[in-house]
């Protein structure tokens, strides 16, 4: 950034500064949280009149605020001080505006310099707000480049909350729970449906779940409860609903994976349609620009080039039902094969088989260290070009120790939330964890039905 100022005596009446900025939801955020001022008009899903619209009124200070980008950065320029400010609302912006901000010169003395000051919105005209300032000019001159700032990054999960607004208008998705007899695998459940994202079917210990939504305040009223003992009867209870029809998912509870599974396995009651069964995680991470998917994370602990194959093309098929360009990163520790590294040998060959078409409906390239699987800057500095080096969204790991590690990672490190999948069954497998918030569990089912969805509509 290169930033000169205007000094005292370099300034004349009227001599005019602009600026233009589009104010988007993510500066409200921060505002929020610099300011305290949390008052939901100003932030991105609130509905406070109940109308259907949510508001997103930018607040009056914040707006105010752009003046002094102005004033501290234009006109007079760095080494201004404020003295005072006045200010008159006569409209309001919201996130999604673009407006200018503009200051002119109006007077001049003794060191000081009063300002008019203005904010327009550009696509209708409207002034947002009118004022006069009065600031300490500075005297001493500044000419510098190389001015940074820290970036800031927004913990928000917007790719997520799309994937909500896409799930919402869909058919309800009938989903057998199985074992939901505690707070976080009920409450899970009872979220989506609230959000009319799933139809649940309860599976297990009638009384045992009933206790559990007793302990919650929850009203199973209208919600059909199967009562069925044991866990490895409550699954299979799961796929035989799958195979009669009344349920299009399957979302685990409070079992094991292992219990669940086992029951989806079976060659003959089991919910097998050729492929491996692989998980998927869509992660939403902040900063991002799309959800970037990591597989296998829960499932396969040592895949072999096979199993690969099915994580890769089960991995493609969710992206494209997301409606991602899948841009598969084969994922090593090294970006050229090296015959001493096993995962550096399948990735290459991955890749060929994509070439070849026995991948299809994306773009898989390998091996890619992680850097320059997601980084361009890091890619082109290894001179690895084409359209997945740097901007993969779907990252293959070697194995579950990695793939945990990774998701592990972008969730407690990066912030990120994780809707957990499995492929390959005749029906989505939602697998959410005792750790999963809210939004991870809603997610979940959004992906499930979503990708339901796609699949029946083709």
């Amino acid at each position: 950034m290169h930033l000169v100022n205007r000094t005292y005596d370099e300034m004349n009446v009227g001599d005019v500064a602009e600026l233009r900025r589009l104010i988007t939801a993510d500066d409200l955020y921060v505002f929020a949280v610099a300011s305290g001022n949390t008052n939901p008009m100003h932030l991105q899903d609130s509905d406070l009149d109940g109308n259907g619209t949510t508001e997103r009124v930018a607040p009056g200070m914040f707006v105010a605020s752009l003046i002094s980008a102005v004033l501290g950065t234009k006109l007079p320029g760095p080494g201004t001080l404020y003295r005072r400010q006045v200010l008159d609302f006569h409209a309001r912006a919201h996130s999604g505006d673009e407006v200018v901000v503009r200051a002119e010169v109006l007077a001049k003395a003794d060191g000081m310099v009063r300002l008019k000051t203005e904010v327009r919105r550009i696509a209708d005209g409207a002034v947002i707000l009118t004022g006069e300032a009065e600031v300490e000019a500075p005297t001493e001159k500044f000419d510098r480049e190389g001015i940074e700032i820290p970036g800031l990054l927004v913990q928000r999960h917007r790719h997520f909350e799309a994937l909500l607004d896409r799930a919402r208008p869909l058919k309800a998705l009938p989903t057998a729970v199985v074992c939901p007899d505690d707070a976080n695998s009920l409450g899970g459940a009872l979220l989506a449906a609230q959000e009319s994202i799933i139809t649940p079917i309860l599976i297990g210990s009638e009384a045992a779940i009933r206790r559990a939504a007793e302990a919650m305040g929850a009203d199973l009223t209208g919600i059909e409860v199967i009562d069925v003992a044991g866990d490895a009867a409550a699954a299979e209870r799961a796929c035989a609903l799958v195979h009669e029809g009344r349920a299009a998912a399957v979302m685990k509870g409070h079992l094991h994976t292992d219990d669940l599974l086992r029951a989806m396995l079976d060659k003959v009651n089991g919910l097998r349609i050729g492929r491996r069964f692989t998980h998927v995680f869509v992660m939403d991470v902040p900063g991002q620009p799309e959800p970037i998917l990591v597989t296998d994370a829960a499932i396969n602990i040592a895949p072999d080039l096979p199993t690969k194959v099915d994580i890769c093309q089960n991995a493609i098929d969710l992206a494209r039902s997301l409606g991602m360009d899948p841009r598969v990163g084969v994922l090593s520790a090294v970006e050229t094969v090296n015959p001493a590294i096993q995962s550096s040998i399948d990735a290459a060959l991955l890749s060929k088989m994509a070439d070849r078409g026995q991948i299809t409906g994306g773009q898989v390239e390998g091996p890619l260290a992680m850097d320059n699987a997601i980084d361009m800057g890091a890619a082109r500095t290894k001179g690895l070009t084409g359209n997945v080096a740097g901007r993969a969204n779907i990252l293959v790991v070697p194995g579950l120790d990695a793939g945990n590690m990774l998701a592990k990672q972008l969730s407690f490190i990066s912030h990120a939330e994780g809707a957990g999948l499995v492929l390959g069954a005749r029906v989505p497998v939602i697998l959410n964890s005792r750790s999963d918030s809210p939004m991870s569990r809603l997610a979940s089912c959004a992906v499930a039905a979503i990708h339901h969805y796609a699949g029946a509509a083709k």
